[in-house]
């Protein structure tokens, strides 16, 4: 998928643009803007489109509220990474790998930029993509600047969990939800994008949590074949050669990737049987699903081997359905 700097069709939701384009209107643009929601809803790509907007882009409402040209000047700027007056803090890459947080080092480039004048515009902007990823040093320098907000300068903070924030963040933003998409929205979009049949469009629905980027992630075939297998391991368990044929699997780069991916799928799948059974089994369910989340942070931070994290979640996932 394109990253959000490159899309320009509006996939956020129309209620916030508007609500930002209204304060903005009114003069009442506030310098902190709290962007929430589940990952893959459209946030990054909306402080994307308010970005271009406060910038001077000039507005194209066939695109949406803040919907702007790909071919205005502005947007081929930020499209570039070159606009001088567009900050972007995420995580980097360091040696092939991207690092787990958003440096301290990172976030004091926030008060130096916002301590200049815009050079193009009327506005100076920096989004944080996503806030989560901040370590504690980094938030800290991050909450100065929203402590003494900058003239003619606007945050705007991507947050999946902001219940992780430090409260003193939360309270000096004003927050902006994004809603889940419906099932049936969701199956409409991955029908028409990614051409899957009508059955398997329902299926990546369901499986989505009201996600458009998690649906059109899954609508890729090695995505809904790693679903496919974790639901079935869930439900039936696996076979020892099964188990060692997957762990060969996560050798080399893509097989990296393809660990994370079904870690997140099986964590996912016992979310799912969580929510079919019956209290007592659905409460086992759901503890299981939040050891396989715990493991698979545990496994990536801190670069554990591979088969030893399928292993140790193998036998949770047997203990559990046993006890169930």
């Amino acid at each position: 998928m394109s990253h959000p700097r490159e899309r320009f069709e509006l996939i956020a939701d129309v209620g916030a643009e508007a609500a930002f384009l209204d304060a903005w209107n009114r003069g009442r643009l506030h310098h902190g803007w709290l962007l929430t929601g589940v990952e893959g809803i459209g946030k990054a790509s909306f402080a994307y489109r308010a970005a271009r907007r406060l910038l001077g882009a000039e507005a194209d409402a066939t695109r949406g509220p803040l919907g702007a040209s790909p071919h205005d000047p502005v947007s081929r700027l930020v499209a570039g990474r070159a606009h001088p007056d567009l900050l972007v803090l995420e995580r980097e890459e360091e040696g092939g790998r991207v690092k787990r947080t958003i440096s301290v080092d990172q976030a004091r480039t926030l008060p130096e930029f916002f301590s200049k004048s815009p050079s193009r515009a009327q506005w100076r902007v920096a989004i944080v993509d996503a806030a989560d990823d901040l370590n504690l040093n980094a938030a800290n320098a991050l909450l100065k600047v929203l402590e003494e907000p900058p003239e003619r300068g606007v945050l705007l903070l991507v947050s999946h969990a902001p219940g992780r924030l430090l409260a003193t963040i939360r309270s000096r933003c004003r927050r902006l939800a994004f809603p889940r998409w419906s099932e049936a929205a969701l199956a409409e979009l991955v029908a028409g994008r990614a051409g899957v049949d009508e059955q398997a469009a329902r299926r990546i629905a369901a499986m989505a949590s009201g996600s458009p980027g998690q649906a059109l992630a899954l609508a890729s075939g090695p995505m809904l074949e790693l679903d496919a297998l974790a639901d079935r391991w869930v439900r039936e368990g696996l076979a020892p050669a099964e188990q060692v044929a997957a762990a060969d699997s996560f050798r080399g780069g893509e097989g990296a990737a393809r660990f994370e991916a079904l870690m997140e799928r099986l964590a996912a799948a016992a979310r799912r049987r969580a929510g079919d059974s019956a209290p007592q089994a659905a409460a086992r369910w759901g503890e299981l699903w939040s050891r396989l989340e715990a493991l698979r942070e545990q496994a990536l931070g801190l670069n554990l081997d591979k088969a030893d994290a399928l292993a140790t979640a193998v036998a949770d996932l047997n203990r559990t359905r046993a006890a169930c």
